[in-house]
This record gives C-alpha cells, sequence and structure tokens, in this order.
C-alpha cells in the first residue's frame, strides 16, 4: 500500500534515516490518506531521542521534549518530531505522570485511541498497521487499540474522540470500544471544559450531527450535556410533532449546514422546552415561553462550556428568535431585522427551515411555503437598500446637534423615533425629510 508522502516530509524522514535511526509518518495523517483526504498536517514519530533529532535538523522548536516531541522547521513550515515513547501511569484521567522512550515502533503504537489512528509508514518499510487499522476502515469501524478500558482510563476525553470520529466518518463503533463507554463515561467528569467543548464541536460541525444520540446512549452527555438528557426524556403529544424534544433536536441538526452557529443554534433552539411543558385538558402538550427560557439556558451552557463572546451571541440570538412571528410584507421583515439585527436575521431562513422539516407533516408546506415568502420580501428589502438601523439612517447624532439639540440621551431618543418612522415608511429616510421632522418635533417640545 503507497502513500504519498508530501516533499518535506520524505526529506525529514530521510535525514533521520541518514542518522541511522528510524522514522516514519504516523497517526491521523496516514489514516486520512488511506482515506483519500488530504491532511491538515504531517505527523511523524522516530527512534532518535529528541537530542538526537535536534543534532540531525538546523531549525528545531522544543515543542514538548519532556514528552519527546520536537518541532523540526523545514522551509519555514513545522512538523512535530516526536520520540517512540510508552507513557507511565495516568493519574488525571489524561496525562501520563512520566513518559519512556523506546526504540520500538510498536510500543508506541500500542498507546495510540483508535486502531485507525495506530497506523505509521515510511517508503522504505511501506505500512505497518499491527492493529489492523486498514481494515477497520474498510468495515467503517472505530475500535480501541488493545483494552477500551485501560485506554479509556489513560484519557476519558477518548470516549468523546470516539463518537466524534464515528461522526465524521459514518463509522460504527466497535461493541467492547461502546461497552467500555457506558462503564466510564463518568469520568468525563475530570476533564476540561475548553477539551469537552472542542470535542462537541467537532461532532456537531460533522456530516452526522445526530450521532450525538450515541453520546446520550452510552451516558456521556449526562456528564457534559445533561439538559440534552432531559430533551430526549419530554414527549411532545402536539399534531406539529412527530418526535421527543431530543429526537426534534437531532432531526433538525441534519437540517442546515455544517456551520458552528447554526449547529448549536439548532442543539440549543428547544433546549427550554422541558421546563415549560405544559398539557392542557384534552392532553396536547405546549411550551409557551420555550425560546426565551431557552436562550437563557443556551447562554447558562456557551458559559459553562467557555465559548466566545461571539459565538455565544449569535447562537442565543437564534435560539431566542427561532420561532419569532415575521409577516410577508416589507414593513413586518423591516422591523424584524431591525429587532434581530442585521448580522443575524438571514440565519433565521435556514434555522426556521430545519425546525419545520424535523417536525411532523402537519402543515408543512404552508410553513416552509410562508418562509419561502419572507425570504423573497427580505431580498427585495436588501436590493433597495431600505434602512432597518441606525447604521444606515439617513442623519446622524452630530446632524441633530448641529440643528440645536443639546448633547446626551434626548439625541439617542430622538434618532430611535425618526428610525422608526423609517421603518414604517422607507422613503422617508432622506436628511431633508427627517431634518424637517426633528425640526417639527423641536418646535412641538
Amino acid at each position: 500500500m503507497h502513500i504519498d508522502l508530501p516533499d518535506k516530509v520524505k526529506r525529514i524522514i530521510g535525514v533521520i534515516e541518514s542518522g541511522g535511526y528510524e522514522a516514519y509518518a504516523v497517526g491521523g495523517c496516514v489514516r486520512d490518506s488511506l482515506l483519500g483526504r488530504v491532511p491538515n498536517d504531517w505527523d511523524i514519530t522516530t527512534s532518535a531521542s529528541p537530542l538526537q533529532v535536534k543534532a540531525l535538523f538546523g531549525r528545531t522548536i522544543d515543542t514538548g521534549i519532556k514528552h519527546g516531541t520536537v518541532t523540526v522547521i523545514m522551509d519555514r513550515e513545522g512538523f512535530e518530531v516526536t520520540t517512540y515513547r510508552i507513557d507511565g501511569e495516568y493519574e488525571d484521567s489524561r496525562h501520563p505522570k512520566d513518559v519512556t522512550f523506546t526504540s520500538d515502533l510498536a510500543e508506541d503504537l500500542k498507546r495510540r485511541d483508535f486502531t485507525i489512528n495506530a497506523m505509521a509508514y515510511n517508503d522504505k518499510n511501506g505500512l505497518v498497521d499491527i492493529f489492523r487499522g486498514a481494515s477497520d476502515i474498510q468495515k467503517g469501524v472505530v475500535r480501541c487499540v488493545g483494552n477500551p478500558e485501560e485506554r479509556f482510563g489513560e484519557d476519558a476525553l477518548r470516549m468523546m474522540r470516539a463518537v466524534r470520529f464515528s461522526a465524521q466518518l459514518g463509522y460504527v463503533i466497535e461493541d467492547k470500544t461502546r461497552t467500555a463507554i457506558q462503564k466510564l463515561a463518568e469520568n468525563l467528569k475530570n476533564i476540561s471544559v475548553e477539551r469537552i467543548r472542542t470535542e462537541l464541536v467537532k461532532l456537531l460541525v460533522s456530516p452526522h450531527p445526530d450521532y450525538l444520540r450515541v453520546c446520550y446512549e452510552t451516558g456521556i452527555t449526562k456528564v457534559v450535556l445533561p439538559e440534552f438528557d432531559r430533551c430526549m426524556e419530554t414527549e411532545q403529544n402536539n399534531p406539529h410533532h412527530c418526535y421527543t424534544v431530543g429526537e426534534h433536536i437531532l432531526h433538525s441538526l441534519n437540517g442546515v449546514k455544517g456551520d458552528k452557529v447554526l449547529r448549536l443554534a439548532m442543539l440549543f433552539h428547544d433546549i427550554g422546552k422541558p421546563e415549560t411543558k405544559f398539557t392542557d385538558k384534552e392532553g396536547i402538550d405546549h411550551f409557551h415561553g420555550h425560546a426565551m427560557l431557552g436562550e437563557e439556558i443556551a447562554r447558562r451552557i456557551m458559559h459553562r462550556l467557555r465559548f466566545d463572546n461571539d459565538t455565544l451571541y449569535r447562537v442565543c440570538k437564534l435560539v431566542l428568535y427561532h420561532d419569532y412571528p415575521v409577516e410577508a410584507s416589507a414593513k413586518s421583515v423591516r422591523r424584524a431585522i431591525n429587532k434581530i439585527g442585521e448580522d443575524i436575521f438571514p440565519y433565521l431562513f435556514d434555522v426556521k427551515r430545519a425546525d419545520i422539516f424535523a417536525q411532523s407533516s402537519y402543515d408543512r408546506e404552508e410553513k416552509i411555503t410562508r418562509v419561502e415568502e419572507v425570504r423573497k420580501v427580505y431580498g427585495t428589502v436588501l436590493e433597495k437598500r431600505q434602512c432597518v438601523s441606525l447604521r444606515t439612517l439617513a442623519v446622524t447624532g452630530k446632524d441633530l446637534i448641529e440643528a440645536g439639540m443639546r448633547p446626551g440621551k434626548e439625541i439617542g431618543e430622538m434618532l430611535d423615533k425618526l428610525l422608526h418612522a423609517v421603518l414604517e415608511e422607507p422613503e422617508e429616510n432622506t436628511k431633508e425629510k427627517l431634518m424637517e421632522q426633528v425640526r417639527r418635533m423641536m418646535l412641538e417640545q
């Protein structure tokens, strides 16, 4: 089996081999090459010690020399070169207490997480695949190297990585590996929220975001996202729905493109339903106020997982307004854009469509038609460059001061009045017409 190694990787391996040591491309880059993908980066493993690697190359950086990693700079590009190693005892479900360098490639591959990530390659010896990773790629299986409980005991995050790889590749998790996740999922509480967040986002933006269901079935979300478990256990006896809240969320995730903000918005859009559920006398379930509460819960979760402020702002706005009614009239659309925000409003079309297609077929055509009619009106508002915010209002605070208004909160109040007049009648958005209104209102005061 041949892999086309990049020229710089060949040169690094060649230099190390000419020094009398072994060197291979290893891990994800080998997996991706076998899948016919272009790897994002190339890791190299070697029998040479970090100091021996440093002696072979002119420019290196001590990236993680204690754990055997040196970054070799080749024509201004960095490549991580790591010495074969055996990990010592793991004390925190994440890091080995110490590592021992070895000259045996098999020992190094043995410590890796999954068979599909435990392959090495160089042009001289070809593919080294002790744990049959290539076979698991053909079968579409995520399987731990060796004993799954040992692998997950070493690093609990590997349990989320198993689900994430299965979602990225469309693979199934091998039975013993899955059973070990169910047994040890509780250990994820020892993992930093930043690393949990990274894996969750990678899963969500994958081709199979609904594999989050596996996280629920194996007990992962019970630890890292218990709010989702409540959704999976909340029925929706309502003509508009045919799934539990959680299953509706999972189906809606598949309805938007693999964009982080959109996928997170769909994950959280109905997160407020379990706490707002009300069953009427006819036995029909209602969820009044779920969007407002959902925005609070989404904000809480995203703070807990330490999302950046921009992502948090966008996602929470979409959760809050995902059910917001907009009529297919220019006036209604202008008001909605002003209320929701010019940067957020366009996302709502995808959110609403995904939400509708994850519901029952009841009134589906009418619902989709309404969304598309609003989208058409939105296009017209954009085309005509109608004013929807203070940013494009034809007058500014400076204009008002020049007209004789004193600086202060009255300026802001006046601008708001003018904006609302323009939202009603867009042709009023000229400096001349608006300043005439200002003069009239100033005389009336």
